[in-house]
Parts: C-alpha cells; structure tokens; sequence
C-alpha cells in the first residue's frame, strides 16, 4: 500500500465532495480521473463500482442537508426516478457488454455528455431579457423530465458519475424548478439511482474489489467534503455556483478531449 499516494487522494476526493455537493453533483467526473490518473486504476467495473459509491456518499451526504431546507421537491423527483431507474440498470450492462473496449468508448460518451452540460450552463447564465423571469420560462413537463432522467440514469451507471450535470439542466428547464431546488431535486434523485446502479454493477461485476482500505477511507472522506460543502453552498449566489460548476466542467471537458486525441493518433 502506497501510503502517501492514499492521502493525497483522501485530500483529493474530500475536496471533490466539497466543491461538487453544493452544486448538486455527485462528483462522479472527477472521480474517475483522480482514480484513473492520480490513483492509477484502470477504467473497468472496479473503478466504475468505486467511483459510484464515492457517488452515493455525495448524493446522501448533500442530498439530507438540502432535504432539511426544504430544496427537493419530492414530486418531480418521483416523476425523474420512473425513468432515470430503468435507465441505471440498462447503463450497467452496457458496461458488462463494453469489457476491453470500455476505455475508449467511456472516454468518448464523458466527453458528449460533458460538452453538453457546459453548453447548457452556459445558456442558463446568460443574460435574460429586462421583462423575462425564471418562473415564466418554465413549466412542468413530465414526458421530457422522464426521458431526460432516463438519459441522466443510463450516463450515470456507464459513466460513474451522479448525472447532476444532466439532471439539473432537465429539472429546470423542464421540471419547473428554480435553480436551488433543480439542484436538491436532482440530488434527491442521485441517493436513489445510485445505489440501483451500484446493486447493477456489483451483480454483473468482471475483476475484483480494490484493497479494503481504499473502499474504507475514501468514503469517509468524501461524506466529510460533501456535508461540510453542503451547508457552505447554501449560503452562496447562484451565479457563483453556476461559474464553479462551468469551469470544472471545462478542466473536465478538455482533459478527456487530450486522452481521445492521443488514442485516435497513436491508433
């Protein structure tokens, strides 16, 4: 056991789950790299698993502290888990099916599903007409909110991550929730299907658990990051959320963008 290399991705994932639980992310895009490339692990079920329950912790960890504020709205979760569900068991057999190809291939998917979430944030930060607001632009539709859930499940249990990046833009554009709560209500559907993914994976998992003391300290430290940031983030602007969640994005964005390139022109 690499003693040192643990604590730096002890300090690593606690940071993780700081910065991530106010923004109603499970973290799961940056998880995966910091196992994948600080850590050393390579991307397979083990990783996919770990990453997942990292996921969770967040979802929870955050997801109690907004629940207690009154930040999810439980009837337009309910509506996201009929889809988001069914979609996080069908994600795991992707990844079962996927095996020796899955590097390439999760690399690719993260990278659409990242470029998709900055473009959407970005669109939200804009600048609304003198005469527009929020509450006028959105409804609830429940169609688009359980595809679009369905979508946000199926990338979180083939991509490792929570999906808040998919499923606050779908919550408030199309679940008729401001801001804050499409943030709650989107962690209140992640500390659902996540554990669904996880049960999916364990069932269909091909190699073994990473050492035990792996799977006993980064929770713990993660549930510290996510606890503490979530009752920091209450207290900041949204704007401001929305400016950190951006530019992780874009770290994220251009990270996998370099490994895709490296691939296709050593191939």
């Amino acid at each position: 056991m690499d003693w040192v290399m643990l604590g730096i991705v002890l300090a690593l994932v606690f940071c993780v789950g700081f910065l991530f639980a106010p923004l109603g992310l499970g973290g799961g895009m940056l998880f995966v790299p910091i196992l994948h490339y600080v850590a050393g692990w390579p991307i397979g079920g083990e990783l996919i698993l770990t990453s997942l329950m990292l996921t969770g912790v967040v979802a929870w960890g955050s997801g109690l502290v907004h629940h207690r504020e009154s930040f999810i709205d439980i009837d337009v979760a309910k509506i996201a888990l009929s889809g988001a569900m069914p979609g996080a068991v069908l994600g795991a057999v992707i990844v079962s099916l996927l095996n020796d190809q899955l590097d390439f291939g999760f690399k690719t998917v993260t990278l659409c599903v990242v470029g998709w979430a900055n473009y959407k944030t970005w669109m939200k930060m804009k600048p609304k007409g003198a005469n527009t607001s929020e509450s006028d632009e959105i409804v609830l539709r429940k169609t688009h909110v359980r595809i679009g859930a369905g979508f946000g499940g199926l990338a979180s249990s083939s991509l490792a991550i929570g999906a808040g990046a998919i499923y606050i833009p779908v919550l408030h554009q199309y679940g008729g929730l401001r801001s804050r709560k499409a943030i709650g209500t989107s962690l209140g559907t992640m500390m659902f299907v996540v554990p669904i993914a996880i049960i999916s994976h364990a069932i269909l998992l091909q190699g073994e658990l990473p050492d035990w003391i792996w799977l006993c300290t980064l929770p713990i430290a993660v549930f510290s990051g996510a606890t503490t940031g979530a009752r920091f983030g209450l207290r900041v602007d949204d704007d401001v959320i929305l400016k950190i969640f951006l530019g992780l994005l874009t770290i994220i964005f251009a990270r996998y963008a370099i490994d895709i390139t490296s691939h296709i022109i050593s191939a």
